[in-house]
């Protein structure tokens, strides 16, 4: 086993495998120890790749959400009442009219898809069920420029729009409220703030976006809402809380935000310095400031991950250091038989090395579990980098190297003659 560490005229290096060899039965004679030492490795580098994971994996499912939606869609929100200093939160004034949507219809060449929408949150009634969700009054455009439609029934017609007709097309949530296992609820008669609506149609499933059900939701005529429900049009038109305007493409965004911001500001006498009365999002912006903030985030969570891998180090070289001293003896064996000081370092720090790769990888099969398990319990993508993996590899290495340099350099130093005196 040791005559390689002997020195001859013509000395030769101690082989690779054979260090290795050696390294392993040593730390398997030691299990617990070994064990011990690499738990730190182990939790840093399963924290660097579940963190890792998780925080792609919710980036990813919003992005696919606002992707359902469209990244060409513009979302123009009317303007801001103040009381005092206080601001009542975007919407609470009428700045914005149907008129307006229709004025960018005709005069903003890159609006594709305009449409004009009243929210509020109001309870619905059916039999002896209620439930409180939120009413859209919309125009006919509003599925296309949301990109959702009716999976059963229908949406409602001009003429239902020009009559302002008490139709209704409800979300799954608000039917599975209502009506429970029914076959199907087309047909029946909801209310809606006492007055009865028909229902018609049945949305598409949606699925949540944050904390915001989006199958929780009833659509109704834009003209019934505002002559039935809310009742505070502007003096020039319809009021309304908001206008989607979606272009032919991601790249017709930003000139369609120029012409629809200036075409705003012309029909509501708006000039140099007056600030707008309305607000103007961008969908593909909203991905970008997401993906950064997550992006942040995640940086962060990994930085406070590798935390555990300095420990996880320090733990390895605490070790190592107390094996040097226990193993005294037996280095001050090896080395009166020959052993070089090259060969001595070269295990220790083969043991330090194989502590730290073996904790890598039980680290990264842990933060690949633990992924998983998050991105099934929580319904999100499961998304694992092949970098953050490559990372977390590289740092139980990197870590093993470092923590066993010293230890290793203190068994290569150690005098033969007096560790052969040791107990």
């Amino acid at each position: 086993m040791v005559q390689g560490f002997y020195k001859t005229d013509n000395p030769r290096a101690v082989p690779f495998l054979e260090i290795l060899s050696m390294a392993t039965e040593t730390l398997w004679s030691n299990k617990l120890r070994t064990g011990l030492t690499m738990l730190g490795v182990i939790i840093g580098i399963a924290s660097v790749i579940a963190i890792t994971s998780v925080g792609q994996g919710v980036q990813k499912n919003v992005e696919q959400q606002i992707e359902a939606l469209g990244t060409n869609v513009l979302q123009i929100f009317a303007g801001a009442a103040r009381s005092g200093n206080i601001s009542r939160g975007v919407g609470s004034t009428s700045t914005l009219t149907w008129e307006d949507a229709k004025a960018i219809a005709q005069q903003a060449p890159s609006a594709e898809i305009v449409s004009a929408y009243l929210q509020r949150n109001a309870q619905v009634v059916y039999g002896g069920e209620n439930t409180s969700t939120t009413i859209y009054g919309t125009d006919l455009k509003y599925s296309d420029a949301r990109n959702t439609y009716p999976q059963a029934g229908r949406f409602f017609t001009q003429e239902e729009l020009d009559a302002a007709a008490q139709v209704a097309v409800i979300g799954p949530t608000v039917q599975q409220t209502l009506f429970g296992a029914r076959s199907s609820p087309i047909g029946e008669r909801i209310r809606i703030q006492g007055e009865a609506y028909e229902v018609i149609g049945i949305m598409e499933a949606k699925g949540s976006q944050g904390p915001t059900d989006r199958d929780d939701q009833i659509f109704i005529p834009l003209t019934s809402m505002s002559k039935r429900l809310v009742g505070n049009n502007s003096l020039t038109g319809i009021s309304v809380n908001g206008i989607l305007v979606k272009a032919s493409n991601q790249e017709q965004l930003e000139a369609a935000q120029f012409q629809v911001t200036n075409l705003l500001r012309l029909r509501h006498n708006i000039y140099p310095p007056q600030a707008d009365d309305f607000r103007l999002t961008n969908q593909a912006d909203i991905v970008s400031t997401f993906t950064n903030v997550v992006g942040s985030f995640t940086i962060m969570v990994v930085a406070i991950a590798g935390i555990s891998l300095v420990v996880g180090g320090i733990g390895i070289a605490n070790i190592m250091l107390v094996s040097v001293v226990e193993r005294t003896r037996e280095i001050g064996i090896r080395k009166a038989v020959g052993a070089t000081n090259s060969a001595i370092l070269n295990q220790f720090l083969a043991e330090a090395i194989v502590i730290s790769i073996l904790g890598g990888c039980v680290g990264i099969g842990s933060g690949v579990l633990i992924a998983f398990a998050a991105a099934s319990i929580f319904k999100f993508p499961f998304v694992i980098s092949g970098l953050s993996v490559i990372i977390g590899f590289s740092l139980s290495l990197i870590v093993g190297l470092v923590a066993g340099v010293i230890p290793a350099r203190n068994a290569a130093k150690l005098d033969p003659i007096t560790a052969l005196r040791s107990d």
